[in-house]
């Protein structure tokens, strides 16, 4: 154990004292993820809020973004991107439809099909809000070195590999 401490050793150490017959261990990794999920929301959420955006809508325009010319996809590509249902996708959609973020048409290859199309005001939205967002995420990391860093992303994609989130292509 590192010399430094935080509230989840304090929290382990009660465990130990009332039930030295479990292992508690697994509260010391999901009590510090739980703990920086509420810290990275909240850092997320103001960064966004200065671009008129929310972290839903940041992952359309920013999957949108990613797919690189024309910046199309359809929602279900969108869905299994942002790992949301499609209600969701769909509320989604409308909300940055509205904004003039997006378009939603038919798509001219099967007339069936919908394509979601990231319009220049969405990529503008996205490209002065990526490099706030990507400040954010560094500043939250700020106390790890660039090894450490290196090593929770390793264990962090090993954890999430080991639970079947292996990633699909939009």
């Amino acid at each position: 154990m590192s010399d430094m401490r935080d509230a989840v050793d304090l929290i382990l150490a009660q465990w130990e004292r009332e039930r030295p017959d479990l292992d508690c261990s697994p509260m010391g990794i999901i009590g510090r993820i739980t703990q920086l999920q509420r810290e990275v929301f909240l850092a997320q959420r103001t960064t966004f809020a200065r671009y008129g955006l929310d972290a839903p809508a940041f992952d359309v325009l920013a999957a949108l973004r990613r797919a690189g010319e024309p910046y199309q996809l359809t929602p279900t590509a969108l869905m299994r991107t942002a790992l949301v249902t499609s209600g969701a996708i769909t509320q989604r959609l409308d909300r940055l439809e509205e904004k003039g973020l997006i378009t939603r048409e038919r798509s001219e290859a099967d007339g069936r099909a919908v394509v979601v199309t990231l319009t220049a005001a969405g990529r503008a939205a996205l490209d002065a809000a990526l490099p706030d967002h990507l400040e954010t995420e560094r500043e939250l990391l700020d106390g790890l070195s660039e090894r450490d860093r290196e090593q929770l992303a390793d264990l962090l994609r090993r954890l999430l590999v080991a639970r079947g989130r292996v990633p699909q292509e939009p």
